[in-house]
């Protein structure tokens, strides 16, 4: 771990230092569309933000180490300060401060997902020493699966940049609001999706050898269904509730009824990609457990692909809707293909069973989703002010939840067992059994 620690801070340094330098340039080519203000401001916020990366990256090392031994507890919880951050950057500092206080802000929050990590890495008995071991095996397996890895971290890096440089010449303020509302997004994946996924990895990794490779179908599998059948609802509430939620986080200041509507589209077509990556997630780590890189990357490429095509004919056409609609295509694309893999070489998942299970969690969240609407359109309070905000989503919520719940039971699929199996105590009492 301190081997790759100190490698990925060797790199990290000399590329940071490259973009600082370079940020105009930088800028010239990932953002086109920008006006010589614009741009200048663009590259001044590029030069706070790459300050960053070395805190992202000895995150993750950090947290994948934390993992190793068994504890989740401090990787599960790191995107919560993190948006924490962000959003009181841009809803408190942003009115005072400017746009800068969203870089400030990407950088603080960054080394708080770093200080989170800490306390797990010194229970675990790890001292963050710098060293340099490059015969040691570990090390050479890490940087065996690392080409294939870091494509599909460029990939996913490619997808954000064409997002941006279509933005860029949609009109002042379509970056931001697509910012803004992934932001959204990013937080529910770090709540519900994060945390599952980072417990799952060591499970699949011990059930992914070769004599343990049923065990590795059955936890996949129920895991997919779960996540799924757990989402679904998510899904329908960003959709519906998209707007009271960024009313509430950033409705003040400069952030006037137009930002809110823009950035509240945002994250209603957003609203899909919490599945899509969900389920990737899980895929991906099922085919990293039985030592098959090259097909999570295949996906990925796949995926971009995708987000590219739909960037340049959606995007370019209908906006922020357009461009938020290709980000969830891409990720859904990519996740169903990564479990029609997973089914087809790894025989790791019913896919027809999925398939069943996701279309009655889908119309379960259809129903619940258009119940909820109908109560904030018609029975709750309109405005723009805090207070209506808090009452339509409370409202809402009130109502999804239930409905979702009475048409999965007149459906009489599993869902709703394996749900309540997720709940304190109750998944210790089946596992007792």
């Amino acid at each position: 771990m301190r081997t790759v620690l100190t490698l990925t801070g060797v790199v990290l340094v000399v590329g940071s230092v490259l973009v600082f330098l370079a940020a105009d340039q930088v800028v010239a080519v990932l953002a086109p569309g920008f006006d010589e203000s614009t741009a200048d401001l663009a590259a001044r916020l590029t030069r706070i933000v790459v300050v960053a990366a070395l805190f992202v990256a000895g995150t993750d090392i950090l947290a994948a180490a934390c993992q190793a031994h068994g504890r989740f507890f401090a990787s599960g919880i790191q995107g919560v300060p993190f948006n924490v951050v962000m959003i009181a950057a841009a809803a408190w500092a942003g009115p005072r401060v400017g746009i800068e206080s969203l870089a400030v802000g990407f950088v603080v929050g960054s080394a708080a997902r770093l200080l989170v990590q800490l306390p797990a890495v010194r229970a675990a008995g790890m001292r963050l020493r710098p060293q340099l071991a490059l015969r040691d095996p570990d090390v050479r397996e890490v940087l065996r699966l690392t080409p294939a890895l870091l494509v599909g971290s460029a990939v996913l890096n490619v997808n954000t940049l064409v997002d941006r440089a279509v933005g860029s010449a949609q009109g002042e303020g379509v970056i931001t609001s697509l910012s803004l509302g992934f932001r959204v997004i990013h937080l529910v994946d770090a709540l519900l999706v994060v945390t599952v996924v980072a417990a799952l990895y060591p499970a699949f990794s011990e059930a992914g050898a070769a004599e343990r490779r049923h065990d590795l179908r059955q936890l996949v599998d129920r895991t997919l269904r779960v996540m799924v059948a757990l989402l679904m609802p998510v899904v329908a509430a960003l959709v519906v509730l998209a707007r009271p939620v960024v009313q509430l986080l950033f409705g003040r200041g400069d952030f006037d009824a137009a930002a809110v509507s823009a950035t509240a589209t945002a994250v209603a077509w957003y609203a899909a990609a919490v599945l899509g990556v969900a389920v990737r997630s899980i895929a991906s780590r099922a085919f990293l457990a039985v030592g098959d890189s090259r097909t999570p990357t295949v996906v990925a490429v796949v995926a971009m692909v995708v987000n590219v095509v739909g960037d340049l004919t959606l995007g370019v056409t209908f906006g922020i809707a357009g461009l938020a609609v290709s980000t969830s295509l891409s990720l859904l694309v990519g996740g169903v293909l990564a479990v029609a893999l997973l089914a087809r070489r790894q025989a790791a998942v019913d896919a027809g069973r999925l398939a069943r299970s996701a279309a009655r969690s889908g119309c379960a969240a259809l129903v619940a989703g258009v119940a909820a609407a109908a109560v904030v359109a018609w029975a709750l309070p309109a405005g723009q002010s805090a207070a209506a905000a808090v009452a339509q989503i409370a409202g809402g919520a009130a109502v999804l939840g239930p409905v979702f719940v009475v048409v999965l039971l007149l459906l009489r699929g599993p869902e709703l067992a394996d749900l309540i199996g997720l709940l304190p105590g109750r998944a210790s009492r089946g596992g007792r059994r």
